[in-house]
């Protein structure tokens, strides 16, 4: 199934954002992947194209997944919690994600994933409803409705602290795409039992 079509608008009509100039921005990936990767929203260059992480963070993901045996088109959803851009790529709203995380958990639903990675904070808070830093959290794992879930730093978040060093961002990013794919690979051998189901609030 590909999820853009069941959007025959491609402005945003579900929040304040301007409704003349915002795209739809809904995924790239392969829909049917086990493993689904949710960022904050869309910048200018996906306003631009229609498709999510395809700038200079989108570029650094891609390197790091395949730096990690991931083959980005293949083997791996990715999507945001907005599908529209904030003015000035500021954080979105709490109502601005309220309008839009519908969208999200009927992607959930339709990919159903073994694994999500949630890329930065604004994706930790609002579905894991978790307010530590994610400094704090970033490696670890946490069960969201059944699905494994694991938070990591943003690629733009690298972009400004670009050392190697190990224990810098950019090295425990690395290893957590790492332990990532190795649980992925552990999953995959265990039948799964359950299918995840919309949460009635958030």
């Amino acid at each position: 199934m590909n999820l853009s079509n069941s959007l025959h608008d491609t402005r945003c009509h579900s929040c304040g954002l301007d409704k003349d100039t915002c795209r739809i921005v809904v995924s790239r990936g392969d829909p049917t992947s086990n493993l689904m990767l949710i960022g904050e929203a869309p910048g200018a260059k996906e306003d631009e194209t229609g498709i999510p992480f395809v700038g200079r963070s989108g570029k650094l993901l891609n390197i790091l997944l395949e730096n990690e045996g991931f083959d980005y088109e293949k083997d791996v959803f990715i999507c945001n919690l907005l599908k529209s851009r904030p003015p000035n790529n500021r954080t979105p709203t709490r109502q601005e994600i309220q309008n839009h995380i519908p969208w999200l958990y009927q992607q959930i639903k339709l990919v159903d994933p073994l694994i999500i990675v949630l890329i930065g904070s604004s994706a930790l808070r609002a579905i894991l409803g978790i307010k530590s830093k994610i400094s704090d959290l970033r490696g670890t794992w946490h069960n969201w409705n059944g699905i494994y879930a694991m938070p990591i730093f943003h690629p733009s978040y690298l972009l400004r602290n670009p050392s190697k060093t190990i224990g810098g961002p950019y090295n425990l990013t690395c290893l957590d795409l790492r332990e990532v794919n190795r649980k992925l690979v552990e999953l995959q051998f265990v039948p799964k039992t359950t299918s995840f189901k919309i949460p009635m609030s958030h």
